[in-house]
């Protein structure tokens, strides 16, 4: 239940989403240029609030990154705001600048 996708295209454009029944509950749209993964935007269904999501996709994309030797850059305000909160925990993966 609530599994992670990742969906990307070509051009590296893409995002993690989770599903239930057809329905999108989470999604975390990112692109890949290089060796940085930009985190643009997530985004939770707001009937799935509260539930962790938000963190379900901010753990697959880490996973991602650190498995494909990327470097994060968190435009997205949740993401900079759990890499600002929890800085030892992301410094490996952690671009401060583009």
């Amino acid at each position: 239940m609530n599994e992670v996708q990742l969906n990307l295209d070509e051009d590296g454009n893409g995002f993690f989403l989770i599903m239930e029944d057809g329905e999108k509950l989470g999604e975390m749209v990112i692109s890949i240029s290089g060796n940085t993964l930009t985190a643009h935007h997530t985004e939770v269904s707001p009937r799935a609030e509260g539930q962790g999501l938000a963190k379900k996709l901010l753990s697959a994309m880490v996973e991602y990154a650190r498995s494909n030797d990327l470097k994060v850059y968190p435009l997205c305000p949740f993401v900079h705001a759990q890499f600002k909160r929890h800085p030892d925990q992301y410094a490996d993966i952690w671009k401060k600048t583009m």
